[in-house]
């Protein structure tokens, strides 16, 4: 009796073991190692400036709410420019962090589409009524199809550069159609980019070597380029498909 009584209790056991396990437990792994990069990400410091389900925290460079064409899917911040709007996309423009920042170290991943275009600004000074675009004010990392667009043949216009004043120092961007991880370390004057886990431009802001740099290159025009110590993350809408995720960032 005592044998067959153990064997009872141990099918009850496994039972209920069975009966623990969630459904979709091929799905929440996902989910549980998103958590876990989250909560790592948040443990040291970083927090995300996208959620991977909405567009809250950011908005239309000039205007109080995000354009219509930036998507958030599947933990993707996506510009569709399937409709045109001059230079940009239709019911797009350049993403602005609410938020501005004065030193911080950003992390993002991103994708661009065949022959397209686009560019992660910081220190972008939000004053549409002396600046139209928030490239009159901020810095950028650029973002582009080397192979395709025209940007991609010039010197210091390159994926990765800091447009129109210095190229990386070695070729690390992966091809249109592929991520890329980018990591932008600005801390008081210091200024460094990491790509794909290589480190491949250094400098430092505004003293007389970037003020040479600036006066030599297509942003001489606006006078208050590069001049900023603080300001907001920018996300570029060029007019092509683009997409960012795992967008995260650390007040230094």
């Amino acid at each position: 009796m005592n044998k067959l009584f153990l064997i009872a209790l141990t099918a009850i056991a496994i039972s209920g073991c069975h009966s623990s396990t969630p459904k979709n437990y091929n799905n929440d792994s996902t989910s549980v190692a998103d958590t876990n990069k989250k909560s790592d990400s948040m443990a040291s410091g970083f927090e995300p400036l996208f959620d991977g389900k909405t567009t809250g925290g950011w908005h239309a460079y000039g205007k109080p709410a995000p354009g219509l064409a930036w998507k958030a899917e599947d933990g993707v911040l996506h510009l569709d420019a399937s409709e045109k709007g001059d230079w940009q996309s239709k019911n797009g423009g350049d993403m602005v962090s609410n938020e501005e920042y004065e030193n911080f170290d950003l992390k993002l991943e991103w994708k661009i589409s065949k022959g397209g275009n686009s560019g992660i600004l910081f220190h972008v000074k939000e004053d549409t009524a002396k600046y139209k675009y928030s490239y009159f004010t901020g810095p950028e990392c650029q973002v582009v199809d080397n192979k395709e667009n025209e940007d991609g043949k010039l010197i210091k216009h390159r994926a990765g550069d800091l447009y129109d004043l210095i190229s990386i120092s070695k070729e690390v961007v992966k091809p249109a159609g592929e991520w890329n991880q980018v990591e932008i370390v600005c801390n008081k004057s210091k200024l460094d980019f990491t790509i794909n886990g290589e480190h491949v431009l250094s400098t430092t802001l505004w003293d007389d070597n970037w003020k040479k740099l600036v006066a030599g290159s297509k942003f001489k025009q606006w006078p208050d380029f590069g001049t900023f110590k603080s300001g907001h993350i920018v996300l570029q809408d060029h007019g092509a498909d683009v997409w960012y995720r795992n967008i995260e960032i650390k007040k230094l």
